[in-house]
């Protein structure tokens, strides 16, 4: 990004891993480190006080294509990170497992899909719980042996139900 985080005495050292560690643990408190850097007369993040490290300009930054490349590479990363642990979550969910049992259970959807081999990847829909009360409206693909289906299948949950 054309920056660089040097140690505030020297600026042609980098600092320790430690420091840069203890530099970014501020990150948690991001809005409070807002509103410090923008009225510091420094103009230095509390990260960088307590690190004692300042932000330079890179000399020798990359070409803009990378830099952008690098972004839409991390965009990328994000949203399939998030996507897939969404996923993750629904597969784990109670209503997910009920959901699958009762789907290999049923004769007409084991007869249409000629033995079940699986479920698919992703599953979606949405699982809404509250006080031991909910409902659960997935879209479920099932892998068959002859064929693959789509199955949407609602739950409802009683308070102390199942």
């Amino acid at each position: 990004m054309g920056i660089m985080v040097r140690d505030e005495n020297n600026q042609n050292e980098i600092p320790s891993i430690g420091r840069l560690f203890l530099r970014n643990l501020f990150i948690i408190i991001w809005p409070v480190e807002d509103i410090v850097l923008a009225t510091s007369d420094q103009k230095k993040r509390p990260g960088d006080n307590v690190a004692k490290t300042v932000v330079v300009k890179n000399p020798n930054k990359s070409s803009k294509p990378l830099r952008i490349l690098a972004l839409i590479g991390v965009g990328i990363a994000f949203f399939m990170f998030v996507f897939f642990m969404a996923g993750n979550a629904m597969k784990n969910s109670d209503a997910y497992k009920v959901a699958t049992k009762e789907i290999g259970q049923n004769k007409d959807i084991l007869n249409e899909t000629g033995g079940i081999k699986g479920c698919g990847m992703m599953p979606t829909g949405n699982v809404s719980i509250s006080n031991g009360q909910g409902q659960a409206i997935l879209e479920i693909k099932v892998l068959g042996n002859t064929k693959d289906l789509n199955v949407s299948v609602y739950l409802e949950k009683k308070p102390n139900g199942q």
